[in-house]
C-alpha cells in the first residue's frame, strides 16, 4: 500500500485531516440538513461558546454560575450554524461570536440578574453626574460626585463595584440599554435603517468619548477597541482588576449621562 503523502513543511499530519473534516461536514450540512454533521460542528466550535462566555462572565457577580452563561451561549451557536451561509465569505467564528453575545444576554435578561438597589444606584450616580457636570462645566472628580451622592468615596467605590456587573455588552448596546442587555437580532434582520441608526449612536458615542477624563477613556479604548480583559488593562494601568471595573461603570455612566442631555438617549 503506499503511505500517504507527508503534509506541507510546518504543517502537522492531524491538522489537514481536521480542516477536511470540518469543510466535509459543513457540506454534509448545507446540502442534506444532517444532524449528525451539526452536532460535529457544534462539538468543533464550543471552544467559541466558552471564550466568549467567558469574557461577558468576567464581569458578572459570582451568583451568575459560567455554566449557565455556556449553556445559553450553546444556543446562540446552533442558531448561527442553522442561518450561516458560506456563499457571503464571512467567516464562521466572525458571524457566530455577535449571535453567542446575544443568547447569553437574553438569558441573563430571564434571569433578572440585576437586583433593584443597584439599578437604583446606577440611576441616582447618573443623575448625579449630569447635575454635577451641568453645575460644574466639567467632569466632575470622584470626591465631588462622592459628596453629591451624601456619600463616602468607599462607598462610591462599593456603588461602582455593583454597578459594574450590569454593563455587558457593546459599548453601544451598554450604554444605550443600560442596566437591561438585549441581544443582537439573532435572525440577521437587521434593516437598513436600524443599521445607520446604530451606526449614528457609535459616532455620537466616539464625541462623547473624547471628553471623558483621560484614565477612563483609556480604559474604554483598551476593553472596546484592543479586546483587552479587565485583567490586562489592570496590568497595564498599575492597579486593581476591582478598580478598572469601576472605572468602566463610571466612564458609561458619564457617557450615558452626557448623551441624554444631548437629548441621544
Amino acid at each position: 500500500m503506499t503511505p500517504p503523502p507527508p503534509p506541507p513543511a510546518g504543517q502537522r499530519p492531524g491538522l489537514v485531516d481536521a480542516a477536511t473534516e470540518l469543510a466535509e461536514q459543513w457540506k454534509r450540512w448545507d446540502r442534506r440538513r444532517a444532524s449528525s454533521a451539526r452536532d460535529h460542528l457544534i462539538v468543533h466550535y464550543s471552544p467559541l461558546v466558552k471564550f466568549v462566555a467567558g469574557r461577558v462572565g468576567s464581569g458578572l457577580p459570582r451568583s451568575v454560575d459560567p455554566a449557565d452563561l455556556i449553556g445559553y451561549g450553546v444556543f446562540g451557536l446552533i442558531d448561527a450554524i442553522e442561518k450561516f451561509d458560506p456563499s457571503h465569505g464571512v467567516k464562521f467564528e466572525t458571524y457566530a461570536a455577535p449571535r453567542i453575545r446575544g443568547a447569553i444576554y437574553d438569558g441573563l435578561r430571564e434571569l433578572d440578574w440585576v437586583p433593584r438597589t443597584v439599578r437604583t444606584r446606577g440611576r441616582r450616580i447618573e443623575q448625579a453626574l449630569t447635575e454635577l457636570e451641568r453645575e460644574l462645566g466639567r467632569s466632575p472628580s470622584e470626591d465631588e460626585l462622592a459628596t453629591q451622592l451624601e456619600i463616602s468615596i468607599d462607598e462610591l467605590a462599593t456603588w461602582l463595584s455593583e454597578v459594574a456587573a450590569t454593563t455587558v455588552g457593546t459599548l453601544d448596546r451598554a450604554i444605550s440599554m443600560g442596566f437591561e442587555p438585549e441581544a443582537d437580532a439573532l435572525d440577521g434582520s437587521h434593516t437598513p435603517v436600524v443599521a445607520v441608526e446604530t451606526e449614528e449612536l457609535r459616532s455620537v458615542i466616539r464625541q462623547v468619548m473624547r471628553e471623558l477624563p483621560e484614565r477612563e477613556r483609556l480604559v474604554l479604548s483598551l476593553y472596546y477597541d484592543e479586546n483587552l480583559t479587565l485583567a490586562d488593562i489592570a496590568e497595564i494601568l498599575d492597579v486593581t482588576e476591582s478598580r478598572v471595573s469601576q472605572l468602566h461603570a463610571q466612564s458609561v455612566l458619564r457617557l450615558r449621562s452626557r448623551m441624554r442631555a444631548a437629548g441621544h438617549l
